[in-house]
């Protein structure tokens, strides 16, 4: 006999799944049993399902194909929801398998009830109960197809004894994703020409939606002579080989992204979901490219919005675009990209002795000293920060994170999926000290999996981008100092090779040891928790707020917090 799990595991075996990423229950035994009896697919064991979900939005962002998560009923596979949350946002291929108590107990209010189908259902593209052996296979089909062609998470909510019970139809189908080629209208590409043809200052702003079409997206600057901008998760794949990049904008940007785009006539967008209203020029005229017809002026009205992929509508407009723009506006902007990228550098150096390191400087460093295809994942927080400025993406290397649902903690689980993905691969897990806290307890699942993730902490004893969150809006900051223990005794209490670093002369041979260290290793460094990520742009209402701050700062009897902040941060002003 064929139970429904076991044709589960059979059809995820034939669509080349490697692993799940999980925790046992006894609503899932029949699925777990069953990865068991098969032998080929891996069960990573974690210690809390959300850290499950966030690996398989890892493995799934880096790999590009379905990755596979599961939960027990009931508080199981609600834990999930945070990780899938990431994971649907950030458009990644996962199947959820959350196991649901028994059949003929639903409704009654019984021991761990809930009703998954209901509270997955704005975290998916897909999600449905199987109340019967009957409606399997077909259900987990249409699933994967959902998650593959709609990138994103499709959830099955199975009852333990459905899972156990024969399979009707024990089917094994192949879901393979299609790759349409999808182009605007010929009517459309010529009025987007006209418009570009005619404008002196075109900039472009590339996102996510650029993966794959770098050479054609730098042809289509040249020929507009457009500097380029880039979002957060666009600049993975833009900012290498790149002689039009002039950085990025937004709120971890800096200057010359912004200025870039203010100075704009028409901004071309890209395959962005870009969200900060407040960065669109408000005089320009805009152009958006977007796959989903759904995106287009979402963020900011478009005067012409096209549906497509970006690689084949930049190959469909270049031959209509004359190519004779002046040069001005991109030789302007390169410039104020130098001296922006000078600056940013020259705060990137070591701190006196006995001072908490500047976080720039490490995050240089590790940059310098990481391999030349490592996977970097920032946490959520000011380490995005100091990655999205300091790391250098070579068309290799890979930064992720959870750059769109903006959870903390998100680093060390989604590390344990990439370096599951790719065990040979240096995976590097830029950590804040919160986020660390927040799921400890995976750096056993690091340890009990054999896994070399590297994990680097910015020890700033706060939760650090929320207390300049509340600097900028004028509030004494309040309860976001951490208590924290030495992250590096912890590593090595739990079996990673823990290094601390306390001064910036030790920093480079702790990176160092740690990146080739045979196993996970730990550096936990002592960073400065007064360090202000500057905005590209200071607003006249955030610099009330920081006038607010420094009023109510002294008044409260905190003015010593004014002294650190100002000592830290005058290098920044001059």
């Amino acid at each position: 006999m064929t139970t429904v799990a076991e044709n589960i595991v059979a059809t995820l075996r034939q669509n080349d799944v490697e692993r799940v990423y999980g925790l046992p229950g006894d609503s899932l035994n029949g699925f777990t049993d069953a990865l068991r009896k098969d032998g080929t697919i891996r069960w990573e064991h974690v210690r809390h399902e959300e850290a499950a979900a966030f690996a398989a939005s890892a493995e799934a962002e880096l790999t590009g194909n379905l990755a596979v998560c599961a939960g027990s009923c009931g508080p199981g596979n609600l834990h999930l929801i945070n990780g899938l949350y990431d994971a649907n946002r950030s458009r990644v291929p996962v199947l959820a398998i959350a196991a649901h108590i028994p059949t003929a107990e639903i409704g009654s209010g019984y021991f761990q009830e809930t009703h998954p189908q209901e509270l997955f259902r704005e975290c998916s593209v897909y999600v449905e109960y199987v109340a019967d052996p009957s409606q399997m296979p077909r259900l987990l089909e249409i699933a994967m197809r959902a998650a593959v062609e709609k990138r994103g998470v499709a959830v099955l909510v199975i009852p333990g004894d459905v899972l156990l019970a024969e399979a009707v139809a024990p089917r094994v189908t192949t879901i393979e994703r299609a790759e349409p080629r999808i182009i605007p209208a010929q009517a459309e590409l010529e009025r987007t020409a006209q418009l570009l043809n005619g404008a002196d200052k075109v900039t472009i702003l590339a996102g996510a939606g650029v993966a794959g079409a770098h050479d054609e997206v730098i042809a289509l600057a040249e020929r507009l002579q457009a500097p380029i901008v880039h979002a957060l998760r666009g600049k993975e794949h833009i900012e290498w080989d790149n002689p039009y990049d002039v950085g990025m904008t937004g709120l971890l940007g800096f200057a010359s992204g912004y200025r870039a785009m203010e100075d704009a006539d028409v901004v071309l967008m890209l395959g962005t979901d870009f969200p900060y209203q407040q960065f669109f020029p408000a005089k320009a005229k805009h152009v958006q490219v977007d796959i989903r017809g759904e995106q287009l002026g979402k963020r900011h009205p478009v005067d012409i919005g096209l549906v497509g992929t970006v690689k084949d509508t930049a190959l469909a407009l270049i031959p209509l675009l004359t190519g004779s723009h002046p040069t001005k506006h991109l030789e302007d902007a390169r410039k104020h990209y130098a001296k922006t990228r000078a600056k940013l550098d020259d705060l990137a150096v070591p701190a006196g002795k006995h001072k908490p390191l500047h976080p720039q400087y490490v995050a240089r460093a590790l940059d310098r000293l990481a391999d030349q295809d490592a996977v970097f994942i920032p946490d959520v927080g000011s380490p995005v920060v100091w990655a999205s400025r300091y790391l250098t993406m070579n068309g290799d290397r890979r930064l992720i994170g959870s750059f769109v649902h903006g959870t903390m903690a998100n680093a060390v689980p989604q590390a344990i999926g990439a370096q599951a993905a790719f065990p040979d691969r240096q995976v590097i897990a830029m950590a804040g000290d919160g986020g660390l806290a927040m799921l400890l307890g995976e750096l056993i699942t690091i340890v009990q999996n054999k896994l070399p993730v590297k994990i680097v902490v910015f020890d700033n004893s706060s939760l650090n981008f929320v207390e300049l969150e509340m600097k900028a809006a004028g509030f004494v900051t309040y309860g976001t100092e951490l208590q924290n223990p030495d992250f590096a005794k912890v590593a090595e209490a739990i079996g990673i090779t823990g290094f601390r670093v306390d001064e910036s002369d030790q920093l480079e041979d702790a990176l160092a040891a740690a990146l080739a260290h045979d196993g996970p290793a730990l550096v936990s460094v002592k960073a400065d928790r007064q360090e202000l990520s500057m905005p590209p742009a200071v607003t006249l209402e955030q610099a009330k707020g920081f006038t607010l701050y420094a009023i109510r700062t002294v008044l409260s009897g905190r003015g010593d917090e004014l002294l650190d902040l100002a000592s830290t941060n005058f290098r920044q002003f001059i």
